[in-house]
């Protein structure tokens, strides 16, 4: 979808966001010789790098996150040498061998920016204020930044929103109106998008094209496997997830199924997997991993996946595995619409601030009526076909192929 824009771009934004304060720096990565190596990648014709800032919630523990950033290090171009900003600039620089500083501090952004060429917000939903109003005065105020110091820009592989307070959504419009170019990955973002006529791609999320790697010693646990995703969110309370793990060990019992409890985003995800894993009658395992091939790699073996996290189905998915939904969140229900995947919304029925104009059924109010919804798809749903699966892959290159067009060579 190809959206144009035409209307000049608002030009006042909060004027306190110019004050705004980062924390103070603690340290920077330091880069290492293997690094200055892979910066050889980023020489064109005549011998000059193109250095590009990446910018998106890494370094966080966040496999989805993560996932983005290893499918957005996959699709650069070769002319660009690569530096990222990330909450653990060492464990960046030793998972993707690329130069990376401190996300937040002062001295860290300085040594990312200087001699900085380009920058990139790098997918995910990071122009939203729904889990926090830093995230728009964090995010925009960057692309802001960058935009003002004349940088190529790219929004890439966007979820715009959700955007409940009117200086978040201006600040929103005016950043992307002034990228050099925009690629979204839901049709609600591309809607918001040619709603400001704001000229985007949409494409499905790049981690559908992500490589995925087999996970040491899955195979040894017993087959058939289920793999379950939750996340911490105020919609999960107590009762659900006592209703959540009552019925998941009913699920167990009738199927003999393995469960394997993944937490992609350990500090927030790996308590309620050991709220769940005693309750379990069978064998269960909480795996949890940080490389984000790998974490793709484990549904290359599971039966079928229940998740709450976004990307734990869109690997699913793209694994050829049977998916569950549970919706926190619009970008949540859009791939369960494009995908035909059963699931349930998990937000309140006077909760009306979130709703897309399509939803799944509400959440049960039953234990039994859980288990016998998982049943149902465990013995007759379908997964993903492979054109269905492949027909995204491709579409999903086109974050790829827009990004060679935006970051190319002056």
């Amino acid at each position: 979808m190809n959206l144009w824009v035409s209307r000049s771009p608002p030009s006042i934004i909060p004027h306190w966001l110019r004050f705004a304060k980062l924390r103070q720096p603690s340290h920077h990565a330091k880069v290492p010789d293997a690094v200055q190596q892979y910066g050889k990648r980023g020489i064109w014709g005549d011998g000059v790098r193109m250095r590009v800032v990446l910018c998106g919630y890494y370094g966080m523990g966040n496999g989805g996150d993560e996932a983005l950033l290893a499918a957005l290090l996959q699709m650069l171009p070769p002319h660009v040498t690569p530096v990222v900003l990330s909450g653990n600039p060492e464990a960046t620089t030793q998972c993707y061998g690329v130069e990376a500083h401190q996300r937040k501090s002062i001295t860290g952004l300085w040594a990312a920016f200087k001699g900085a060429q380009g920058f990139v917000w790098g997918g995910g939903s990071l122009m939203q204020d729904a889990t926090s109003a830093m995230n728009p005065i964090y995010y925009g105020g960057l692309m802001l930044w960058a935009q003002l110091r004349g940088l190529k820009t790219v929004a890439w592989a966007q979820g715009i929103g959700p955007l409940r307070r009117a200086w978040a959504r201006q600040l929103a419009y005016k950043t992307f109106y002034q990228c050099t170019g925009v690629t979204v990955r839901d049709r609600a973002s591309a809607a918001q998008a040619a709603n400001w006529r704001v000229r985007a791609w949409l494409s499905p999320d790049p981690v559908w094209a992500l490589s995925s790697t087999p996970v040491p010693g899955l195979a040894d646990f017993p087959a058939p496997r289920v793999a379950v995703a939750l996340r911490s969110h105020p919609w999960l309370t107590a009762d659900r997830l006592a209703q959540f793990r009552d019925a998941l060990g009913n699920f167990q019992t009738a199927t003999g199924a393995s469960i394997l409890l993944v937490p992609f985003q350990a500090s927030k995800d790996q308590p309620i997997a050991e709220q769940i894993a005693p309750h379990l009658p069978g064998p269960n395992q909480i795996l949890s991993l940080t490389d984000p091939r790998q974490l793709k790699g484990i549904f290359r073996g599971v039966e079928m996946a229940i998740a709450m996290r976004l990307h734990a189905l869109i690997m699913a998915a793209a694994e050829g595995c049977r998916c569950f939904a549970l919706s926190y969140d619009p970008k949540v229900t859009y791939l369960a619409e494009d995908l035909a995947m059963p699931g349930w919304e998990m937000a309140p029925d006077e909760d009306t601030s979130t709703s897309p104009d399509f939803a799944l059924a509400p959440w049960p109010t039953t234990s039994a009526a859980m288990t016998q919804a998982w049943l149902q798809n465990y013995a007759n749903g379908l997964p993903a076909s492979p054109e269905q699966i492949q027909s995204r892959v491709d579409r999903a290159l086109v974050h790829q192929a827009m990004l060679q067009q935006f970051l190319a060579p002056s």
